[in-house]
């Protein structure tokens, strides 16, 4: 251990595999922001915690059965002449799970029916949990495949995870915010979703997808919704100049 904390390299391959894992984690950012926006306000900051700290363990748990882990890349049986592992087979129900639930979430955004959903909120926090583990596993499992790959060391990628989660926690609750509060954001997220579970099902039956392509087009629109935003403040702040800033009559009047 000493050895690792004198040696450069060590250091490089840790701040690498850390900003990697904050990078794969994005998506899974976005998807708990969606999912804990339709929860009251009092519960989403714990279900916000319970999400990131299941994404944790379950990172922690695959890091610990590296050789699981690899074995799940060997083909397990041949469907239409394409060899297909579990870790394609669990890309596959993921990227359908996420395209069913950015799908279902953009219906009703665009139908109004979140208004008629709002008594059954409260009753929905464990549901909401329990989504977030289910595509925990999914992100998961890339993210650790990419750690595997990156490092040699195991303390490295435990340390390197541990960091990555505590930057996403830190960044969960203004993320969710904004999300929240901003309608146009809330679609270009469910978007977002759209396009990774679409690139999920896609790896999983052989076409693989390189993540630098879905990350460019999730910035290139994240930088055009941005400058929407700022335009559509830009029109608001002269209307709010114009208006009056008393009701009350003249004096003498």
């Amino acid at each position: 251990m000493l050895e690792l904390l004198a040696d450069p390299q060590a250091w490089l391959s840790l701040v690498t595999l850390t900003v990697l894992e904050i990078v794969l984690g994005i998506d899974n950012l976005v998807f708990i922001a969606v999912l804990v926006g339709k929860l009251p306000p009092h519960q989403q900051p714990l279900a916000r915690r319970l999400g990131i700290g299941v994404a944790l363990g379950t990172r922690l748990l695959l890091l610990a059965s590296i050789a699981w882990i690899a074995g799940l890349t060997h083909p397990a049986f041949v469907l239409f002449d394409h060899p297909v592992s579990w870790r394609d087979l669990v890309l596959i129900l993921g990227g359908l799970f996420l395209i069913y639930k950015a799908t279902h979430e953009i219906h009703g955004s665009l139908e109004g029916e979140e208004g008629e959903h709002s008594a059954k909120v409260s009753a929905a926090f464990t549901a909401v949990v329990i989504q977030i583990g289910i595509l925990d596993i999914v992100f998961s499992l890339d993210s650790v495949i990419t750690a595997v790959g990156m490092s040699d060391h195991l303390s490295i990628m435990i340390a390197a995870v541990v960091l990555a989660m505590i930057v996403m926690l830190a960044a969960a609750g203004p993320v969710s915010g904004f999300v929240d509060r901003h309608p146009t954001v809330k679609m270009l997220a469910l978007s977002f979703l759209l396009l990774i579970g679409t690139a999920l099902v896609a790896d999983g039956f052989g076409f693989h997808i390189p993540k630098g392509y879905i990350y460019a087009a999730m910035g290139f629109s994240v930088m055009v919704e941005a400058l929407n935003l700022l335009a559509r403040r830009r029109r608001v702040k002269p209307i709010e100049l114009r208006q009056p800033y008393s009701n009350e009559p003249p004096a003498g009047a």
